[in-house]
């Protein structure tokens, strides 16, 4: 097999300091991290103390900013959730993390679900949820029909075997029910200027790099109308912000929130946002 030319090249800054390629998939217009970790070593790459997501900490800048923008986008989440006007309110939170987002909408009246790999951040998540997060293995125990929203905010450009967990997905939803998906996109601005250094890479814990034409070919394909996208205005400044720390050695973030400003003001034109929210509907004939 022939590998497709590469269209960028990157370091793995977190973890290993390796080097990764990104090819380009024409068929569906999105990046692929080359080679990717089997399941097992792909592990090693989260053992990190700096992995945001699977912890509560606020030890410095970068976490706080994390945390004072995970709080704002929290309540945008919910209310996102909330327009749908679902009866049964059923909701499945894939790579929860610490839980957060499940707890803002059980206390709202959703029956709340959550499925989290790693087992601190699912630990801590379950002390949020009354034991309501579960390891990936759950996935494939869940009814068929089971839930009106399935969310996944920064998750699905971490899952190896991306069109069997869509698959899964549309098996898991209700017709008629809706699968919102939050991704970086590999076509705005911030991630133009960083180029290597752009930290939504994220190498190799992003698997898969997305394009807006490239995840609604995708899915799409599995019984889903594609409804809408939103933008996710703060993750320009958070992401250039660990973006100048890969370029420059620290965090500049003076300049980090000129670039992230920068980014947002061209995607009022382009579209093209650091990180879009996207929103699709299963048929209502599928099952």
């Amino acid at each position: 097999m022939v590998k497709p030319q590469t269209f960028i090249t990157l370091k793995d800054y977190s973890v290993s300091g390796e080097e990764f390629d990104l090819v380009y998939n024409q068929y569906n217009d999105i990046l692929e991290t080359f080679p990717q970790p089997d399941s097992e070593k792909l592990q090693e790459y989260y053992k990190s103390e700096d992995y945001i997501s699977h912890t509560d900490t606020k030890r410095n800048l970068l976490e706080q900013v994390y945390h004072l923008i995970r709080k704002i986008a929290l309540k945008r989440k919910l209310n996102l959730i909330n327009s749908f006007l679902s009866n049964k309110r059923n909701l499945l939170d894939v790579g929860c993390g610490t839980g957060d987002f499940l707890k803002i909408a059980k206390e709202n009246n959703w029956n709340v679900s959550g499925i989290e790999p790693n087992a601190d951040a699912r630990k801590t998540a379950n002390t949020k949820t009354n034991n309501s997060v579960f390891d990936t293995s759950k996935l494939l125990e869940f009814e068929p029909n089971s839930f009106d929203v399935i969310t996944l905010w920064h998750v699905l450009e971490h899952l190896p075997n991306l069109e069997e967990h869509i698959e899964i997905f549309n098996r898991l939803l209700k017709p008629k029910g809706h699968l919102v998906i939050a991704v970086p996109n590999y076509k705005s601005y911030d991630a133009k200027y960083y180029k290597s250094s752009w930290a939504a890479y994220d190498v190799p814990r992003h698997l898969w790099h997305f394009s807006q034409d490239g995840i609604k070919n995708l899915v799409e394909t599995f019984s889903f109308d594609f409804q809408k996208t939103l933008p996710m205005i703060f993750d320009s400044f958070y992401v250039s912000l660990l973006s100048e720390k890969y370029k420059r050695g620290f965090m500049n973030p003076i300049k980090a929130f000129w670039i992230g400003l920068s980014s947002n003001f061209k995607a009022k034109r382009s579209g093209e946002y650091s990180s879009l929210i996207y929103i699709f509907k299963k048929h209502q004939n599928a099952k």
